[in-house]
């Protein structure tokens, strides 16, 4: 089986395959600018159609609308040169073009088909592998790559970063020893691989394991602090992990020095800022403008078409920020997002709605409804949109939010709940103190 999509001689010269191959390679090993390399190309070689299978998958990729033009364009191209461009780039196009007419699960499904067919197509892979964690299939995180995997072997090209997405998705599927073994077996095939990195650190986020932590990024930190896909992201953990220490300083220097928004900040890094900023928020610090400048940031790049689980984290910041007709604008959209079926993605009805109304209720003080709010839905808030790590978002906000509404014994349970989980934590066993202080007070 070929790796990946090969170009012909009759469709273009030999540089435009390399070139292909290099953003192929940035994309999967989340360094340097895909998109930007492959602009170039297929304005080079407007009939590299494995050009336009990437160029689709990066709007796909992308989720937000901001690369609806380009993806129209390349699916067209694809579908104009039958039979030219081949059954497989002919899949591919199918497959974005579902993406296209707003129908995530459809292109799933058609990526999917895709990798089982052909096994070695990282392209496929890479972007039912991200589908599946927008959608929420947990499992298939794991299990997807799991099915191509005894084709791949340290000969083939683009092997570490294959175990890099099955080591998420054991991370994931709560296997975590695992998942930091393969972690490291890809770290060993290709050092300071991103993705791989990532994965350790958020075994090491959900053990608890806070310093060993800080210590692994710092360790780490000249492969991944400039110029990746997860640049900012694991800064974000970094923060978090100070957090888990209880040094608010630094995780407040953090933000500042690492996830502070600017002009180019995408859709992604506007979220980690908003997770980090709120998680602050929780811990009563005073952020000065700094939710002001992050809303101004998300006002100029929502769209409508964005991820719900953008849409979230862009009301926490016009919510704080005052903003009352920016944060209607987004839960009116999620309300709307949840009657089209076919465009809903988690969080789900069941949970979006609710979840913004806590946010909130928390912002204006109202505890109890914060809690009601979360209470209810709370079996669901796996189910948030990001990873595990991220979506405990909601489950501290729920437990501050008891604490200050002085439900003393949901505080107390909630806090053990979590210290149970994670009883290495030094954030769960404060949690615990501040509860088990709060009923001796009452």
């Amino acid at each position: 089986m070929n790796a990946t999509l090969k170009l012909q001689p009759v469709e273009a010269a030999s540089s435009s395959c390399e070139r292909y191959e290099r953003a192929l390679t940035m994309l999967h090993t989340h360094r340097g600018d895909a998109h930007d390399e492959v602009e170039r190309l297929i304005a080079d070689d407007p009939a590299c159609f494995p050009g336009h299978c990437l160029r689709a998958a990066l709007a796909v990729l992308a989720g937000d609308g901001t690369m609806h033009d380009a993806l129209a364009a390349s699916v067209a191209a694809i579908e104009s040169a039958r039979p030219a461009a081949g059954e497989r780039a002919r899949r591919h196009a199918a497959a974005a073009r579902a993406a296209l007419e707003g129908d995530p699960v459809r292109a799933l499904e058609l990526y999917a088909a895709i990798v089982v067919d052909w096994p070695r197509d990282i392209l496929a892979l890479t972007v039912a592998h991200a589908l599946d964690f927008r959608l929420g299939r947990r499992r298939m995180l794991r299990d997807r790559v799991a099915q191509v995997l005894p084709e791949w072997d340290a000969s083939v090209p683009g092997y570490a970063s294959v175990l890099a997405m099955y080591a998420f998705g054991l991370e994931e599927n709560g296997q975590r020893r695992r998942a930091e073994a393969i972690a490291r077996r890809a770290l060993a095939i290709a050092p300071g691989h991103p993705g791989a990195i990532h994965v350790v650190t958020h075994v090491m986020e959900m053990q608890g394991r806070a310093r060993d932590g800080l210590a692994w990024l710092a360790a780490t930190e000249s492969s991944w602090a400039e110029g990746t896909g997860f640049s900012v992201h694991l800064a974000w953990h970094r923060g978090v992990f100070q957090l888990e220490l209880d040094d608010v300083q630094s995780a407040l220097a953090t933000y500042d020095s690492r996830l502070a928004p600017g002009d180019a900040s995408g859709g992604a890094a506007l979220v980690d800022a908003s997770a980090l900023l709120w998680r602050l928020g929780l811990r009563s610090v005073d952020l000065g403008d700094r939710w002001r400048v992050l809303a101004d940031h998300w006002e100029a790049r929502l769209r409508p078409r964005a991820p719900i689980f953008q849409a979230v984290h862009a009301l926490m910041a016009f919510t704080v920020a005052g903003r009352d007709e920016a944060s209607l604008r987004v839960l009116d959209s999620i309300r709307a997002a949840a009657s089209r079926s076919i465009l809903a993605l988690p969080p789900d009805e069941g949970l979006a709605e609710p979840v913004c109304e806590a946010l909130i209720a928390f912002v204006r003080k109202d505890f109890a409804r914060c809690v009601e709010r979360l209470n209810h839905v709370r079996h669901l808030a796996h189910r948030c949109g990001g990873s595990l790590a991220q979506c405990d978002l909601i489950h501290l906000t729920l437990t501050e939010a008891a604490l200050r509404a002085r439900q003393n014994r949901l505080a107390r349970a909630l806090a053990a709940e979590r210290t149970a989980q994670r009883p290495a934590s030094r954030l769960n066993r404060l949690l615990l103190a501040r509860a088990a202080g709060s009923m001796a007070a009452a």
